[in-house]
């Protein structure tokens, strides 16, 4: 008696346990321990200015998300941080490469974030589309590598259109009798110095303007001066440039001994970092630039960003943060989005994303650029003020350019 009594104890036992199992469903499977962002960004080398404000606002995104439990995962049930695995790549194209193929082979990242530099990030697009890794850069006005088929190819910023028509729009609501009557395009001899100045002439042809000269140099040049006393000569009074930092200081300087003195001067890149007021002061006033956002925009989170930065700096944020911390916004609601960690699901959710951050509204098209805010930036009394549009501006358009002996 007493052994059927156990064996009857034991069944019970067992189909009570079944019971549990069927009612709780399927256990989520182990979780991993973070969701690994790998980032390439230039720290050192001719980019380092602007690399710096990408990185700050990468790692200012990531502890603000983290701080919040991280990213929610249905696959998993529960929140997981996010780690950034953040490398310099020196300003060198062939090191973005590289650096980007260790960060898939030993790191596992699932999502790769760029650096500063168009050349830098092209170089790297071709690669996410081999590793199947999708690829999210700012600070990358170049169109053309869009056009090329990439399918992991995200940027969320600016692009040459956007900035032609933007730097050249600002200058159109200036009247009529005082706009500039010749402008000049100092042009760098790469992909992207070339896609600027055929999207300059096109919206120049369309808003009545004359671009009257067109003269390139190589990048990293120290001498300008052939370039500049043509310009001088020719009665050239607007000049639009996209030149690296390093060459878009040196342009200015010597723009200053040669006495060239243009009404509006806009160059895309080089006016981007805090190092160009620091560098040249005065001289470095009333340069015009496209960075893509500016810590004045009236979008949902700016303010606590700023107030983040200048806690750590000093200052509200550069405009390259504002920009790096949208992109990994984009990021972690894509992930959320895809409920899962593999790298075909996530792609396909950034595609899909509409949301508001702290450059405003962000989707794609189905090139992989960005539909953003377009802003103009300019340099004034040493600080960094958002000109255009209108309705947003921390300042009005200083315009024409004070010459450089009267500042």
């Amino acid at each position: 008696m007493r052994k059927q009594v156990t064996v009857l104890g034991a069944l019970v036992l067992v189909l009570s346990l079944l019971a549990v199992q069927v009612g709780c469903g399927p256990s989520a499977p182990a979780a991993p321990q973070s969701i690994k962002l790998g980032a390439v960004v230039p720290l050192t080398g001719r980019y380092a200015s602007g690399g710096a404000q990408i990185k700050t606002g990468y790692e200012f995104a990531v502890e603000d998300i983290n701080n919040a439990g991280g990213v929610e995962v249905k696959e998993y049930g529960k929140k997981i941080p996010l780690e950034l695995k953040l490398v310099d790549d020196e300003s060198d194209p062939a090191k973005t490469v590289s650096r980007l193929e260790t960060l898939a082979s030993s790191d596992k990242v699932l999502v790769y974030l760029g650096g500063f530099g168009s050349d830098l990030h092209a170089a790297g697009a071709a690669l996410a589309d081999k590793n199947k890794i999708p690829y999210l850069g700012v600070a990358f006005a170049l169109r053309n590598i869009h056009e090329k088929g990439y399918k992991y190819l995200f940027s969320p910023f600016n692009k040459s259109p956007d900035l032609a028509r933007t730097s050249l729009e600002l200058i159109a609501s200036v009247p009529k009798d005082q706009q500039p009557k010749k402008f000049a395009i100092f042009q760098e001899k790469t992909d992207w110095g070339a896609e600027m100045t055929g999207e300059w002439k096109k919206v120049a042809t369309e808003l009545g303007l004359n671009i009257a000269s067109v003269d390139e140099y190589a990048a990293g040049s120290k001498d300008y001066s052939d370039m500049i006393l043509k310009a001088k000569s020719s009665g050239i009074d607007a000049v639009l440039a996209v030149p690296s930092p390093p060459d878009g200081m040196a342009i200015i300087k010597q723009m200053k001994e040669l006495d060239f003195n243009p009404k509006y001067i806009y160059f895309v890149r080089a006016p981007d970092g805090p190092d160009w007021g620091q560098n040249l002061g005065k001289d470095g006033d009333y340069v015009a630039m496209g960075p893509g956002w500016h810590n004045g925009v009236k979008f949902p989170g700016v303010k606590e960003l700023n107030d983040k930065h200048t806690a750590k700096f000093g200052r509200p944020a550069d405009v390259l943060v504002g920009p790096s911390y949208a992109e990994v916004q984009v990021v972690a609601d894509a992930i959320k989005r895809a409920g899962k960690l593999d790298t075909e699901s996530i792609r396909n959710a950034i595609a899909d994303t509409k949301m508001d951050t702290v450059v405003g509204p962000v989707s794609f098209r189905p090139d992989g650029t960005g539909v953003v805010n377009s802003v103009v930036v300019q340099w004034q009394n040493g600080k960094q003020e958002l000109v255009w549009p209108k309705d947003m501006a921390t300042k009005p358009f200083a315009y024409p350019t004070v010459p450089f002996n009267q500042r």
